[in-house]
């Protein structure tokens, strides 16, 4: 009940400025402080990412099921979490073991270290929602910034489905609302077991852009992407959003 009254107590300072900019501003407020107020829920709707000076960032993925994930230019590391008040409540963590690069294992390190007591002060800055910062505390007092990404699945409000693409090296040049490079693509469907069910015969011109996606004109690819329906799309936008989930097979060709 004080959360209502706190966000709705916003508005009529606005009101009375009678500008819509001032308006909209305390509605940014009070949309930031209902967030804050709920910071697992924020937590899970980002991908957070952080530059340590590794080969990749260090990137931290909180589900809504109380899991996880710690991906480093390594190793992985998962867990269970829980926002309890200011603190970032972790588990013991498993983790894979390979041996890497000097700068990846170091990297490793600063991800031990910034949840080894287990409870991590945190702090949320939500001022910009498309790009929020979480501030971490590691056992040695030292502070990570962490930028996060909006979750397709927060963005687009609805759950992906899972579809897999076979890639051509080769693209093609095509006309969509105005002349572009279109991929080439073929749909691969397979049995639970992972075996090969199906595979469209003849390539298609593929339209729209996979997001995380990079072409390589020297390998064919098969790519597990997840598919987001878009609400109320333009009328020179694609019903569908693509989102890279993994790379399946990868081959060099000449």
């Amino acid at each position: 009940m004080k959360l209502k009254f706190l966000a709705i107590a916003l508005f009529p300072l606005a009101l009375g400025a009678c500008q819509s900019n001032d308006i909209q501003k305390a509605g940014d407020i009070a949309v930031s402080i209902l967030q804050q107020q709920n910071p697992s829920k924020t937590l899970a709707s980002y991908t957070w990412s952080t530059d340590t000076g590794a080969p990749k960032p260090l990137v931290l993925n909180f589900d809504a099921n109380g899991n996880i994930h710690v991906s480093t230019s390594c190793n992985g590391m998962n867990s269970s979490w829980k926002a309890n008040s200011n603190l970032l409540e972790t588990g013991s963590f498993a983790m894979t073991m390979m041996a890497c690069s000097e700068n990846a294992m170091q990297q490793e390190n600063v991800a031990k270290s910034i949840f080894l007591s287990g409870k991590t002060p945190f702090v949320l800055n939500l001022d910009n929602p498309d790009a929020p910062t979480l501030t971490l505390t590691a056992s040695d007092a030292k502070q990570y910034i962490f930028t996060g990404k909006m979750t397709p699945e927060n963005k687009y409000q609805t759950e992906g489905e899972t579809i897999f693409l076979e890639i051509s090296p080769q693209t093609k040049q095509c006309t969509g609302v105005a002349p572009q490079t279109c991929l080439q693509v073929r749909e691969i469907k397979y049995a639970e077991n992972g075996v090969k069910t199906q595979v469209d015969k003849d390539w298609t011109l593929f339209y729209s852009g996979i997001e995380g996606f990079t072409h390589n004109p020297a390998e064919r690819q098969v790519v597990r992407i997840k598919r987001y329906e878009i609400k109320n799309p333009a009328a020179d936008q694609s019903k569908y959003a693509y989102v890279q989930d993994m790379i399946i097979e990868r081959e060099t060709v000449k």
